[in-house]
């Protein structure tokens, strides 16, 4: 723990071993390709959604490319739980990155929510893009927790676990 000038305690994000764990894993470098890769498809994602529910056009395609943004939502965070048991030897939730797990699981409870009332017919279109709207929405509050969070440790911040 370091003491600032504040009555409370901070650790840093990494460990010099973590740092040391992080910087050797390859799935750093995976995250690092899927990251941006992922907020591309969810910005092409997002623009199709929008444009089918603004004209009730292109629906089928909007619906697709819900699918193809779970389904990189998926591997990221499969690939993420890897990377995090390699820097922490957990698989989730470790103390540095809990919120932002906690968050993900949100993320991936609301997409495959939207999965599955496209299997079952369970909404109609226009209340599934909303939905997907929705999952959109945790995702760039969970993608912002992430974006801060490694920021702050690439400046060499302390960070609160």
């Amino acid at each position: 723990m370091i003491r600032t000038g504040r009555s409370t305690s901070i650790k840093p994000l990494y460990t010099p071993e973590q740092r040391r764990r992080r910087d050797a894993s390859r799935w750093t470098l995976v995250q690092g390709l899927l990251a941006p890769l992922q907020f591309a498809v969810f910005l092409v994602s997002l623009c199709l959604v929008l444009h089918a529910l603004a004209t009730g056009h292109g629906i089928a395609v909007a619906s697709a490319s819900v699918l193809i943004k779970t389904l990189v939502l998926y591997t990221i965070m499969l690939t993420g739980s890897f990377w995090e048991h390699d820097v922490y030897g957990r698989y989730l939730f470790a103390p540095a990155f809990f919120w932002e797990d906690a968050v993900s699981m949100l993320v991936l409870a609301l997409h495959t929510a939207y999965v599955a009332c496209l299997l079952t017919g369970w909404l109609d279109p226009t209340r599934m893009l909303l939905l997907a709207l929705v999952a959109y929405a945790s995702y760039v509050i969970n993608a912002t927790q992430f974006v801060l969070k490694l920021r702050a440790a690439r400046r060499g911040l302390e960070c609160a676990a």
